[in-house]
């Protein structure tokens, strides 16, 4: 999918300490309670290497998959796991680059095709070699409308057995993203016979996998664990942990493992309870590269349909306070809806784009709430009928939305908090009727593509989540145009223009971007920092900092880790 609500701001979801290795990007802060500066922080895509291997690690997630079958359930917990089991024709990097994984090479005789040549000597965890056939099926499998990769194939002509090695995809017009789109979920290659084989209960609890990856699936136990082994007859570099043993764990639960080390480890999604375990001994912590951010998303119901009312708000939105009150510091003010794991090519080009936006102030100054203030004047809004901010209950939802009430009063406008269950917020991002009850959502979002473009199609005047009914038509011609460009340097700068015109009109309000974190027991060390783990084989690298130990650090048992 080229865009994706996560959850990276529900509180409960309980982070490690701040505590972490001064080395190869980690950061290691105060140990006594202070708030982090998320500016500060060292971002690195990798952790150093491992000098050991482990028989056993024990891991967190932060909660149980609904399905190991990506097509069905696209979960972050399922990939944590999948990620070491199942592999890709492209494989993204730890320094969010792609490149060609169980294709071997690609060709693009012109602009429109796409020849893939697909490695030789590859097995599935059953032992049958992976075939053209398979590859065929896995991607018609993966375009097929029910199925959640389907708008990656939305451009594709045909999709052909060229060669007994060799698939040839044709496009209806040029397609800049599809190869990144290979990297994700979307290029997973299945064991066609054992998909098949299992039928409807493919990907359930006692179904085997159907892939080729470092690691094979040993066993799922429902509301208890996964269990993956190393793959004797992988054709690449054999895994330095030999096993690894997932449970699922949230709030004071989570917390209690780590420190006690039932727990050799997590990448954890949320920074808001990162003060749960600051000062603890014994754990790392690394932050790496991610496309996540934390955004305000219009709606066209009230005064935020007024292009200069949003661009007044982002001008008095306090986004350092808010980093500093709500996520201990750990989130970044920033000025673009997409975090910096997005800008996998020409780095240094959007790096400047997002010094030059000028209406998204870390603090606003008060030259910026004149100017406010001036907006909101010549809008001609009702200042008297209330803004609704949309929110949960949660500690982060919760500081934004008290500060995007400030910011409305600050400019002269009236903020109004609705706060709802869970539940019923997840359904704001896709219930047009429930979204009719507010004016803004306090929102997040990430993309699973390292490349800005893979957001901006939001604002398209035909997508279904450009809630604000914002139209431009420039804006739709320079994206569809940046969407097809396949040269690198002129499809930056397509969006950044992009960009510009986006934020210009504060489609959606950017407030911070954050982090990718991962959490470790001190002994270990391996697994890469960025957002990558979600679709890189993280486990086959971890390992021990010494080359004398070999053992697990964490208990089998599960102590601390059940969801009960």
């Amino acid at each position: 999918m080229r865009s994706t609500r996560t959850t990276v701001v529900t509180a409960g979801l309980a982070v490690a300490t701040l505590l972490a290795a001064g080395c190869s990007g980690a950061d290691q802060t105060s140990t006594g309670g202070e708030t982090a500066d998320a500016a500060s922080l060292t971002l690195s895509a990798t952790t150093p290497a491992a000098k050991g291997g482990l028989t056993e690690a024990n891991w967190l997630l932060e909660d149980e998959p609904d399905s190991l079958d990506l097509d069905t359930q696209g979960t972050s917990a399922g990939r944590v796991v999948l990620t070491n089991v199942c592999e890709r024709l492209y494989q993204l990097q730890p320094d969010m680059s792609v490149k060609p994984l169980l294709a071997e090479k690609a060709a693009t005789p012109d602009d429109r095709t796409l020849v893939l040549t697909l490695r030789d000597g590859v097995t599935f965890h059953d032992g049958t070699t992976m075939t053209a056939d398979d590859v065929l099926y896995s991607l018609k499998r993966h375009a097929d409308p029910d199925m959640e990769q389907s708008d990656e194939f939305g451009n594709v002509k045909a999709m052909t057995k060229s060669g007994d090695r060799e698939i040839t995809v044709t496009f209806k017009q040029p397609d800049a993203l599809f190869t990144k789109a290979l990297a994700g979920d979307a290029g997973l290659v299945w064991n066609k016979k054992q998909v098949e084989k299992s039928g409807e209960d493919f990907g359930t609890p006692g179904q085997p996998d159907a892939c080729s990856g470092p690691y094979e699936l040993a066993s799922w136990s429902s509301g208890d664990s996964i269990i993956i082994h190393s793959y004797d007859d992988y054709w690449g570099k054999k895994a330095l942990t030999d096993k690894v043993v997932f449970r699922w764990a949230s709030d004071s639960a989570l917390v209690n493992a780590v420190t006690t080390g039932a727990a050799d480890g997590a990448y954890t999604e949320s920074p808001n309870t990162a003060s749960a375990l600051r000062g603890k001994k014994g754990i790392d912590q690394y932050y790496g590269p991610s496309t996540a951010s934390l955004v305000l998303i219009p709606t066209e119901r009230g005064g935020l349909k007024n292009e200069a009312v949003r661009q007044a708000l982002s001008l008095a939105i306090d986004r350092a306070g808010i980093a500093k009150s709500g996520y201990g510091g750990l989130v970044q003010p920033w000025a673009t809806p997409v975090g910096a794991g997005a800008w996998g090519y020409e780095k240094p080009a959007f790096e400047a784009a997002q010094k030059e936006i000028t209406n998204a102030p870390g603090s606003p100054s008060a030259d910026d709430l004149t100017r406010a203030k001036k907006l909101v004047d010549e809008s001609g809004v009702n200042k008297a009928e209330p803004i609704v901010i949309g929110t949960d209950a949660s500690q982060g939802r919760t500081v934004v939305a008290n500060a995007t009430r400030s910011a409305l009063q600050r400019i002269g406008l009236k903020g109004q908090i609705k706060t709802v269950p869970t539940a019923q917020f997840e359904q704001f991002y896709s219930d047009p009727q429930i979204r009719s009850e507010i004016d803004v959502l306090v929102g997040d979002w990430y993309i699973s593509k390292s490349d800005p473009m893979g957001f901006y199609d939001n604002g398209l005047s035909d997508s279904s989540n450009n809630w604000v009914g914002f139209k431009d038509a420039t804006y739709d011609t320079q994206v569809k145009k940046a969407l097809g460009t396949l040269d690198d340097a002129e499809r930056a700068e397509l969006a950044i223009e992009v960009q510009r015109r986006f934020t210009d009109a504060a489609v959606w309000i950017s407030v911070a971007q954050v982090p990718s974190v991962l959490v470790l027991g001190d002994k270990l060390t391996g697994p890469p920092a960025s957002m990558a783990y979600l679709y890189y084989p993280w486990a086959a690298e971890l390992g021990t900092k010494s080359a004398d130990s070999a053992a697990g650090t964490g208990t089998t048992d599960g102590t601390g880790t059940g969801k009960g």
